[in-house]
C-alpha cells in the first residue's frame, strides 16, 4: 500500500506498510504459532485476510491548527497539526465526511485545542461508521462553552453530510494523553449507530467499543458462535462482553448465556439488542469480580479483554473452575500466551488469527481450550 504520509514522514503509523501484505499476514501467523507452541495438537484454521486499506470503521482524529484552517489527524512532536484526512486505512465513507467536518469548525467557529499552551476547546472528532453507511460523530471538547455553537450549526452539517445519524459532544475538561471523557452530551434525537453483522443488529452508543474492522469483525463473531456451537454448551459467559457480540452470536434456544461488561453504555446497548432473547442477559460489572463472585459455574466462557489480557486473578479462578472449554479472542498475542500458562488445564485445540489491523504489527487471535484430554 502506498501513502503518501508516510513517505513524506508526516505520519509512521503504519509500521508495516513497505512489507508485502502476504509477508506481513504470514509473520504474524508464525509470531502466533510460536508463541503457543507449547500446546501441541493445536489445529491453526486459514487465516482470515482484512482488506489492505480502508478498513478501519473509525477514525480518532486530534484537532489542529485553527477556527479557519484547522486540521484533523495527529500532532507533530511540537504539537502542531498534521492533516491526515486522505488516510488510506481508514474507511472511505469516514474519509469522504472529514473535510464536512473541517468545514463544520470553521463555520462554528470552534477553537481547536492547542495542547502546548493549553488553550482552545476542540481536542478530537471521532467518527465510526456502520455497516450501513450511516455515521456517529463525536466532537471532544475542553468545556460546555462552544455548545450552543455546536447545536446552531449543526442542521448546516447534516444537510452538508446526511449521512451522519448520530452526534454528541463529549467533555474532556483535563489536560492528559487520553481520546475522550466520561461524558456524552447528545446533540441529535438518535443516540445509537445500528451496526449489523452476520444477520444481527448490534447497538453501539457513544462510549461503547466496537472492533475497528467491520469485515473481520463479522468473521470473528462467526467463528466464535461456530465453535461454540460446536461443543454445544447448556450456559455461555462472555466476559469483556463490550455490545454484546459474542454473546448475542452464541445465543441458541434452551441455552442460558450471560453477558458482563464494566461499561453501563455498552450493557444497556447489549440489552436493546437482545431484548427479544429471553435466554441472553447482561450486567454491568467488572469480570474478575464477577466470576469469583459467582455461585455458578457455566459450560463455557468466552473472554474478549483489553491488550493487557485477562490477568492472574481470572486466569487462575478459569483454571480452578472446572469450565470445560473456553474461547480466548485476543488482541495482543503476548498476554494471551501468558494468560494460557497460568491455564495448564485448559490446552488450545483450534486457533485462528484474524488480521484485523494491516499494514501494522496488531493483530487479533482466537483459540478454543478444552479441559485435559
Amino acid at each position: 500500500m502506498q501513502c503518501s504520509y508516510f513517505d513524506a514522514h508526516a505520519c509512521r503509523s503504519c509500521t508495516l506498510i513497505e512489507v508485502p501484505y502476504p509477508d506481513q499476514v504470514r509473520s504474524k501467523e508464525d509470531r502466533c504459532a510460536e508463541l503457543l507452541s507449547d500446546h501441541p495438537g493445536l489445529e491453526w484454521l486459514p487465516t482470515v485476510r482484512s482488506p489492505e486499506s480502508g478498513y478501519r470503521n473509525k477514525a480518532k482524529m486530534v484537532v489542529g491548527g485553527t477556527a479557519a484552517a484547522p486540521t484533523l489527524g495527529i500532532l507533530d512532536a511540537c504539537g502542531r497539526g498534521v492533516d491526515l484526512r486522505g488516510c488510506a486505512v481508514i474507511a472511505p465513507g469516514v474519509r469522504d465526511v472529514l473535510p464536512a467536518l473541517a468545514w463544520f469548525v470553521t463555520r462554528a467557529g470552534i477553537p481547536p485545542y492547542d495542547v502546548p499552551r493549553r488553550r482552545g476547546e476542540l481536542k478530537h472528532v471521532l467518527v465510526t461508521e456502520s455497516p450501513t453507511g450511516e455515521l456517529m460523530v463525536r466532537f471532544v471538547l475542553r468545556s460546555r462553552g462552544p455548545l450552543d455553537r455546536l447545536r446552531e450549526h449543526l442542521p448546516a452539517l447534516l444537510a452538508r453530510a446526511p449521512r451522519i445519524a448520530v452526534v454528541t459532544a463529549n467533555l474532556l475538561p483535563e489536560h492528559k494523553a487520553v481520546v475522550e471523557g466520561d461524558v456524552d452530551v447528545p446533540l441529535t434525537e438518535r443516540t445509537t449507530l445500528a451496526m449489523p453483522l452476520g444477520g444481527l443488529t448490534l447497538d453501539l452508543r457513544p462510549q461503547s467499543f466496537f472492533q475497528t474492522n467491520s469485515h473481520v469483525a463479522g468473521q470473528l463473531y462467526a467463528q466464535v458462535a461456530r465453535w461454540v456451537d460446536e461443543v454445544a454448551p447448556a450456559s455461555v459467559w462472555d466476559l469483556y462482553c463490550g455490545v454484546g457480540g459474542f454473546a448475542l452470536h452464541c445465543a441458541a434456544p434452551g441455552r442460558r448465556v450471560t453477558g458482563i461488561e464494566v461499561s453501563a453504555e455498552a450493557v444497556e446497548s447489549a440489552r436493546h439488542a437482545a431484548r427479544d432473547l429471553p435466554d441472553v442477559r447482561f450486567e454491568a460489572g467488572d469480570a474478575t469480580r464477577f466470576a469469583r463472585e459467582s455461585t455458578e459455574v457455566p459450560e463455557l466462557v468466552v473472554v474478549n479483554p483489553p491488550r493487557r489480557g485477562i490477568g492472574p486473578e481470572l486466569a487462575g479462578w478459569l483454571e480452578d473452575s472446572g469450565v470445560r472449554h473456553v474461547v480466548y479472542s485476543s488482541c495482543n498475542p503476548d498476554t494471551l500466551a501468558q494468560d494460557l500458562r497460568a491455564m495448564p488445564s485448559l490446552r488450545a485445540v483450534r486457533g485462528r488469527v484474524l488480521d484485523m489491523f494491516p499494514q501494522t504489527n496488531h493483530v487479533e487471535v482466537a483459540v478454543l481450550l478444552t479441559r485435559g484430554g
